[in-house]
């Protein structure tokens, strides 16, 4: 294979190890003696729905509701597949919300409910408390995606302003609840993925506050009654560590970014080529991250040190980007865009950034590829990639070079994907 089948295929491997058709038949649990009522959210759900209905016993009876993003629907004949907006909430998804909460508040002793989330799933199973709006939630909330904010920093703000999530949808049922769950965040803790509907809830509402302050945040006059009040215990807070809630509540992790890393290094070994797995959960600004990784290629291409060519350094996790430019692309491009300006050209390095759910941010591609050759190209099509770089546009100067990676959805999320091969 040549370097960019290498990496693709790597990235392919690193995707179908969380694929839910494989893993969640192995983690269903047998029907209850009343109603089985499945609870779904997140950019995998419709597919996970999918490998419920596929596996669950002809004669047992099932029915349930899950919400996806818009264009990841999938078919089923039992569970119902809504879709809503992402990054932003939207309506749609407060209707969505709004109308699983009812469901699951009518589940008696007898009956299950089967939880499935994914990655995403903060931003459509959105339904705000009482006492702010829709618009409020989602001015918050493209402020928090802004300013560099960790993906549990923002989850803190989204759980105190929610009415389903932080622990409040196991509190709603009186049915035992097996939730499981495919992590897109670093450190694979279900209070963080979707916004932790059926886990405790560890934060406060002075923990909310206090971030939205960190970040210099202006919020709506009602998003910052609502913390105060909440605060000053004006308002119930979120369930917590211990509570008696949870006593029939398991959430199980299905698959992590681990797994992905795993599977992505299996096939490195199978064409001969060593691997360095660098960590499931990097975090920071994606260009600066870049520039760490870029400083131990250095070392490795010119003194073979800690490694020895040709290998592959594997990374999950999920960076940031902090907003300054007015240009277009995601972290795993920015990552790319800002490791090629420090590389400077080196031979024999090749990377690859991906999201593995197949759209880096808002965009159409799941990432992008350099090559030793990337920036001689800019310089035959007058692109400056440090212009580019400062304007946050990653995405034009890869769509220019022809090196995006377009996937379309791939119905899982276990974050981030970064190889760098160096031969």
């Amino acid at each position: 294979m040549n370097p960019r089948e290498l990496l693709t295929n790597s990235f392919k491997a690193a995707v179908n190890a969380a694929s839910p058709a494989d893993l969640i038949p192995r983690h269903l649990p047998g029907p209850p003696k009343g109603r089985t009522f499945v609870v779904g959210a997140g950019k995998a759900a419709a597919a996970m729905a999918v490998a419920v209905e596929n596996y669950w016993p002809k004669n047992a009876a099932l029915d349930g509701i899950v919400i996806t993003r818009y264009g990841h629907n999938m078919p089923t004949k039992q569970i119902t597949v809504f879709e809503a907006g992402h990054p932003l909430p939207d309506e749609k998804g407060e209707q969505v919300a709004r109308k699983i909460l009812d469901k699951v508040q009518q589940l008696g002793y007898d009956d299950l409910l089967l939880c499935l989330f994914s990655g995403g799933g903060s931003s459509l199973l959105s339904l705000p408390i009482d006492e702010i709006s829709m618009d409020d939630l989602r001015d918050v909330t493209r402020q928090l995606l802004r300013c560099g904010a960790s993906i549990q920093e923002i989850n803190t703000v989204r759980k105190h302003l929610s009415a389903i999530q932080g622990g409040k949808l196991a509190a709603a049922s009186q049915a035992p609840i097996l939730a499981l769950i495919i992590s897109d965040v670093t450190g694979d803790n279900p209070t963080h993925i979707a916004s932790g509907p059926c886990a405790p809830d560890p934060t406060t509402y002075t923990d909310a506050l206090t971030i939205l302050k960190k970040y210099k945040i202006k919020v709506p006059s009602s998003v910052s009654k609502a913390l105060i009040d909440g605060s000053q215990q004006k308002l119930e807070e979120t369930p917590k560590p211990g509570s008696f809630i949870f006593n029939n509540v398991e959430n199980r992790l299905i698959a992590t970014a681990t797994f992905s890393l795993t599977a992505a290094k299996k096939f490195f070994q199978d064409q001969g080529i060593a691997t360095a797995i660098l960590g499931d959960s990097v975090t920071g600004e994606a260009r600066e991250v870049a520039k760490v990784y870029a400083a131990l290629v250095v070392e490795i291409r010119k003194h073979q040190q800690p490694w020895k060519p040709p290998i592959a350094l594997l990374s999950g996790g999920e960076t940031t980007v902090t907003v300054k430019g007015n240009g277009r692309g995601g972290r795993n491009s920015e990552f790319l865009l800002s490791l090629a300006i420090e590389l400077d050209g080196i031979e024999k390095v090749y990377a690859l950034a991906c999201d593995t759910d197949g759209m880096d941010g808002t965009e159409n591609n799941a990432g992008a590829i350099i090559t030793p050759e990337t920036l001689d190209q800019t310089k035959q099509l007058r692109i400056n990639a440090r212009t580019l770089l400062a304007n946050n546009d990653a995405y034009h100067f890869f769509d220019k070079l022809g090196d995006l990676v377009i996937t379309g959805p791939t119905f899982t999320n276990v974050n981030d994907y970064r190889v760098i091969l160096i031969l």
